[in-house]
């Protein structure tokens, strides 16, 4: 059910045809870097968390990030406590394996980690333990209505990154 409420959350965008799936799970970092024959890097992996008060929230980091639990607390004023896979389903609409920002079944923060930025494009999974979209950061902030970037993670290498080949403009 849940990769049918992404897919009509990307039909806003115009974006829907372009949900990529797969035969085989995506449902880890390392799965859905093999089935999109990328590095793992590149995976976009949303953890769903709860704050002090109970209520739920998301941040979506680079598939080689860890929550650096110091910046976690400094940033939202709790420690990173994790929701259990039940909770997962129940706030988000998506089984663990298949968390993302779109298609939610409640309205939750979500936050972007900064590991992100390295990269031109980055996947994340599509509501299913098989789908993603290859979106640019610009797009994952426009379509998941994140409220902000952050900087809450710890041990990505800062060397992989894409690099921007520009056109010569002299004739």
């Amino acid at each position: 059910m849940s990769l049918s409420s992404v897919k009509e959350h990307f039909k806003k965008f115009n974006r829907e045809q372009d949900i990529l799936e797969y035969n085989q799970s995506s449902a880890t970092v390392e799965q859905a870097a093999n089935a999109l024959n990328v590095i793992p890097a590149k995976i976009a992996k949303t953890l769903s968390f709860k704050d002090k008060e109970g209520n739920a929230f998301l941040v979506v980091t680079a598939g080689d990030a860890k929550i650096d639990n110091k910046k976690f607390k400094e940033e939202f004023g709790t420690k990173p406590k994790m929701l259990n896979a039940e909770e997962v389903v129940e706030q988000t609409g998506h089984v663990v394996g298949g968390v993302c920002p779109f298609g939610l079944a409640n309205p939750l923060s979500i936050f972007l980690d900064v590991s992100m930025q390295r990269f031109q494009t980055v996947f994340p999974a599509c509501g299913s333990v098989n789908s993603a979209i290859e979106l640019t950061c610009a797009e994952l902030l426009e379509y998941s209505g994140a409220n902000a970037w952050v900087d809450v993670s710890k041990d990505w290498d800062a060397t992989l990154q894409e690099t921007v080949i520009k056109e010569d403009s002299h004739v």
